[in-house]
């Protein structure tokens, strides 16, 4: 067993794992410690069929799988209605939910419900005793990662109308398909290919095609320049690209293959592919959802029969404590509707002594102007007759001394009180003049308005 080709040959018969990169990665991980790779294989799932077995024997329910979702439950040969299909071994590092063996440590996740696996494993230490100061897994798998990176470049080289490829794992996206009732369409994607630019772009964008996919199916699309794309191409043993496939989870840590498509395709003959298999497996899929509603329903009747139970012990309580918050409420009303009260009161007075105060300004204010304004000169002369005009159609007349400034007419309109602003202009037409800040301090003959005048308030 001192060769290499030796013990990986004997880890293979073992384990029943056909994927000899995967095999050569435990190994080196073990420091090709046969016993110590062997034994932290069958440690966590030493019932795992091979993937020959799994190709032959029927599918037993997982116990785990009653919390509903699509599983494909075994009906004696176990096969959905009018497929032809072939149950699939996934890769043991996507059912670990890691992406290859990190520094030499491995970690083995639980599964989660239905057999589906979702987790991202703690690092533990290997080859025997586990190491201090072990550094946790990031925020993000790597599966997500990738997943990510894989929908950013993809919307990136061939647009937005596109199959919406969830970001996130292979399996993650197997189970979101499971409890969406739903197909999970597969797309592996060979960027060097020469048929794929053609593929993505022609089919897999096609507007009514990934309307259609959006709509029918969960869609998860990978690189097999990456980890997880590449075991996947493996599982699948896809030999020819541009490459889909449709399946949905079966159990004991394996899919359904239901449908594979290798090389390029129209959107039409991929569209009729597509529909024919969801098509087939419509029994499948309302056969699952039925019995998931069926389990929701019983949950659902029990958790009603031990709410009333409990609603019956609780109903005294209930009322009194309902009767004391009803009083608390009452008197907090009532003393909400005081306060207010008071504080509407209390403003109205505020603002009645303010509106007093602004009109007494304003007469004090009419006033010195009025008088600052001087007696009302004689006709003669040096005497200016100016007309004000205001908005409401009122005119007002007033004689001014011709030496008199702008500032003057304004201090006239203003010891008026006729408006109610106090952001106006003098101007005078035939020809328009604005009698702005910048005349106030010219006389009414400088200004051209001597010996008459007539002028309108134009409001700002």
């Amino acid at each position: 067993m001192g060769d290499v080709a030796d013990k990986l040959a004997y880890f293979q018969a073992i384990t029943g794992l056909e994927d000899a990169d995967l095999c050569t990665e435990i190994l080196s991980a073990h420091n090709w410690d046969l016993e110590l790779a062997i034994s932290s294989i069958t440690a966590t799932d030493g019932s795992r069929p091979s993937s020959t077995e799994a190709s032959a024997a029927p599918t037993t329910a997982n116990p785990d799988d009653r919390d509903g979702g699509l599983v494909l439950a075994p009906n004696g040969s176990n096969q959905p209605p009018g497929l032809a299909w072939k149950v699939v071994t996934l890769p043991f590092s996507i059912i670990s939910g890691s992406l290859g063996l990190i520094s030499g440590a491995i970690g083995f996740g639980l599964w989660a419900a239905g057999g589906v696996l979702s987790y991202s494993l703690g690092m533990v230490g290997l080859g025997g005793t586990p190491r201090a100061g072990t550094t946790p897994l990031v925020n993000i798998s790597p599966a997500v990662s990738e997943a990510m990176d894989f929908v950013a470049s993809f919307e990136l080289d061939y647009g937005r109308v596109r199959p919406h490829f969830v970001t996130e794992g292979f399996m993650d996206a197997l189970q979101r398909s499971r409890h969406e009732y739903k197909l999970l369409f597969v797309y592996l994607h060979s960027p060097e290919h020469p048929n794929t630019p053609a593929f993505c772009e022609g089919t897999l964008c096609n507007e009514m095609l990934a309307a259609f996919l959006n709509e029918n199916f969960v869609s998860w699309g990978g690189s097999v320049k990456a980890s997880e794309g590449f075991k996947m191409s493996n599982s699948l043993k896809a030999s020819r690209y541009p490459f889909c496939a449709v399946v949905m989870a079966a159990t004991n840590q394996r899919i359904a293959l239901l449908q594979q498509v290798e090389g390029p395709k129209s959107p039409e003959e991929l569209l009729a592919i597509l529909q024919r298999v969801l098509e087939e497996s419509a029994p499948v899929l309302v056969s699952a959802r039925v019995e998931a509603e069926e389990r929701r329903t019983n949950i659902r009747l029990r958790e009603e029969q031990d709410a009333a139970y409990q609603a019956a012990l609780e109903a005294d309580q209930a009322r009194e404590r309902q009767r004391k918050e009803e009083e608390e409420r009452l008197e907090r009303e009532a003393a909400e509707a005081e306060r207010k009260r008071k504080e509407e009161e209390e403003t109205r007075e505020r603002a009645a002594r303010e509106a007093a105060e602004r009109e007494a300004e304003l007469a004090r204010m009419r006033q010195a102007k009025a008088l600052a304004l001087g007696p009302e000169p004689e006709k003669g002369p040096d005497v200016t007759q100016v007309l004000v005009r205001f908005p409401s159609g009122d005119r007002k007349g007033r004689r001014f001394h011709c030496t008199a400034t702008i500032q003057s007419l304004y201090d006239y309109v203003d010891s008026l009180g006729c408006l109610d602003v106090n952001s106006y202009t003098l101007v005078s037409n035939f020809p328009r003049t604005v009698y702005g800040e910048d005349k106030l301090s010219s006389s009414l003959k400088e200004a051209g308005l001597h010996p008459q005048a007539s002028l309108f308030v134009e409001i700002k």
